[in-house]
């Protein structure tokens, strides 16, 4: 009885973390930022993470750990790439703005 309640929760738990998994990829989606963007996907890593450790316990096989171990591992590398890629195109912008600007002053004075 008692295994079937809990059982009963841990599917309810990752049916809900599912839901919340669906509602971050539409935010991943629309956006409207790049920066959105990687904290969405960044969630959805999150919680794929515990529904594989639900999953663990439901199915009491150990390895599933293991797995959500290293996906979480390749997540926090995906995400510091990612965020090493704003930077670097921020400031890429940014130069280009100082650029322009400085040419369109220079234009003026001549």
């Amino acid at each position: 009885m008692q295994d079937n309640i809990i059982s009963a929760i841990l599917i309810a738990c990752c049916a809900v973390l599912g839901i919340f998994i669906i509602l971050c990829m539409i935010r991943a989606v629309k956006g409207p930022r790049f920066t959105d963007r990687i904290v969405a996907v960044n969630i959805i890593g999150t919680l794929t993470i515990i529904i594989m450790c639900i999953l663990s316990v439901y199915f009491k096989q150990d390895f599933l750990v293991d797995i959500a171990i290293v996906y979480a591992l390749l997540s926090f590398i995906a995400v510091v790439v990612l965020t090493r890629l704003v930077i670097v195109r921020r400031r890429a912008q940014e130069k280009k703005e100082r650029e322009a600007s400085l040419a369109h002053k220079n234009a003026k004075r001549h």
